[in-house]
């Protein structure tokens, strides 16, 4: 997939207008997406112990900013990569009951992340979790949820659009289900970012299912950590069993012409599958951290949460080429030199 802004490219509002708009994307979503799934906002932690678990290790191979602490006897601590473990302890300290839960504001670095038009190793999103009940760990459970999440992006569009009548809607009026397994079948001969571009094109919005369980094939569709996301206990989809509890939000971007993933999320694991997992990644040893112990016994609620992009929904609405014009960040001299010579200003 090219990386290069597309050279017809010029962007729809100024510096100022941007900045206005990001406001309004940031303050209407927020709100409406906490009030369509009952969420409190709590305050999130920057950075968490190290050697405890909780911090998110994304696909296992992302090494953490980390620096040890002067008046904490010299303890280290880790730069948060996501909250994806941190809220659902945080859902049984606040002892929500099901049908309620907790997002906040998750600012993190992730140092080995690509730096492109759409990557930086800064990270802004909303991070989400809702308690659930046990009984409701099927595929029909989470597609409600994505419906209801679908439905806020659509209010959204709509009023971006109201402030900003040349940032028209383009989003269709439903969100397009379909498993990972079924789009392999559909596209074999295609590389995972290939199917995702051509199942994406065609209906607009999709939320591609079992991401991290294997497919026939042998492969994966794309790396997801052990402990958080269920994606390897078989869910009913379109009348057989395929794996996969948890998936990915995925728009078309008519300016970058590609899919566009702006959120992942899951039904969390239970103990069966968190033990079930970490044998499948050959990390059992985590069992013994803190965060894991707790699950092991029973301490957490079933959840099912996410994560939502700040920077990439402003892009997608704001019709943004490069994440660098929603956020302020560190780019490559070919980048900047590049949007210099173009008009595109980078924060």
């Amino acid at each position: 997939m090219s990386q290069q802004i597309p050279r017809t490219y010029q962007p729809v509002l100024n510096l100022k207008r941007t900045e206005q708009a990001i406001k309004l994307v940031k303050d209407f979503f927020e709100l409406n997406l906490s009030s369509e799934l009952r969420l409190r906002r709590v305050t999130a932690p920057l950075f968490v112990e190290q050697g405890t678990g909780i911090n998110d290790d994304l696909n296992g191979i992302e090494r953490p900013a980390s620096f040890p602490v002067k008046h904490l006897d010299g303890r280290r601590v880790e730069m948060v990569q996501s909250l994806a473990k941190w809220k659902r302890m945080a859902l049984a300290d606040y002892g929500l009951e099901p049908g309620y839960g907790i997002y906040t504001d998750m600012n993190a670095v992730r140092p080995d992340d690509t730096i492109d038009r759409i990557h930086s190793i800064y990270v802004d999103q909303w991070d989400w979790e809702l308690s659930m009940d046990p009984a409701q760990r099927r595929l029909a459970f989470l597609k409600g949820i994505v419906s209801r999440i679908y439905a806020v992006l659509k209010r959204t569009e709509f009023v971006v659009w109201e402030y900003y009548p040349e940032l028209e809607p383009v989003l269709p009026e439903a969100i397009y289900f379909i498993h990972s397994e079924e789009l392999r079948r559909r596209f074999p001969d295609l590389s995972p970012k290939e199917r995702e571009n051509r199942i994406v094109r065609e209906y607009g919005a999709v939320f591609l299912i079992g991401i991290g369980g294997e497919l026939e094939d042998g492969t994966i569709h794309d790396g997801r950590a052990p402990d958080y996301d269920d994606w390897s206990t078989p869910a009913e989809y379109d009348g057989e069993k395929l794996p996969g509890l948890n998936g990915d939000i995925l728009l078309w971007n008519p300016v970058l012409e590609e899919a566009f993933e702006i959120s992942s999320m899951g039904i969390r694991v239970d103990r069966e599958a968190m033990l079930r997992q970490l044998k499948i990644r050959g990390c059992d040893e985590r069992s013994e951290l803190f965060w894991h112990r707790r699950l092991l016994h029973g301490e957490y609620p079933q959840s099912v949460g996410g994560g939502i992009g700040q920077s990439r929904l402003c892009m997608y609405y704001l019709r943004k080429a490069h994440i660098g014009e929603v956020q302020s960040g560190l780019w490559p001299e070919e980048t900047k030199n590049e949007c210099r010579m173009r008009g595109i200003p980078l924060m």
